[in-house]
């Protein structure tokens, strides 16, 4: 059973922490790309993969490229990926970034004050949470992680099916 993998079974997805407990977390708001407040129960009844990123992480970019393969391998309508940058300057930076990388394609948030990392309790980026269709943290990696490998697939894949 997945929840029991520990990292070093999951090839490309090094130092994830799989919740043996999921735990909640109530009340998360960043803001959309139109600096609208979005709160992340808007997701709920979907797998959320949210990234925590910016611009000038040298690491964050290295992994963008991966997270977009991993979206268009997933042909599911419950699974959602949310990018959500800390840039300062919002979506004024992080939008024609991603456009320059051809990775427009791919959903960002904004949260410029970093007040939503600290609210979640993480400390650096990029952090990765992933999210049940509950609304439960059932997983956290910190640093990069090759996401379009076939056990980070079936990682998805098993919690769309559980």
């Amino acid at each position: 059973m997945i929840t029991n993998v520990v990292a070093e079974e999951l090839p490309g997805i090094k130092n994830i922490v799989i919740h043996k407990i999921p735990k909640t977390q109530d009340n998360v708001i960043f803001l959309d790309k139109n600096d609208q407040k979005i709160n992340i129960n808007e997701y709920t009844g979907n797998l959320l993969i949210l990234n925590f990123w910016a611009t000038w992480c040298a690491p964050c970019i290295s992994e963008l490229p991966s997270l977009a393969k991993l979206e268009s391998k997933i042909n599911n309508s419950k699974f959602k990926l949310l990018l959500i940058s800390i840039d300062r300057s919002g979506p004024k930076v992080f939008q024609p970034f991603l456009k320059r990388l051809g990775l427009a394609s791919l959903k960002s948030g904004s949260d410029p004050k970093a007040s939503l990392m600290r609210e979640l309790g993480l400390t650096g980026i990029p952090t990765t949470l992933l999210i049940s269709p509950t609304g439960k943290v059932v997983g956290k990696l910190v640093g990069t992680a090759k996401w379009d490998t076939p056990s980070a697939v079936e990682l998805v894949n098993f919690y769309l099916r559980n």
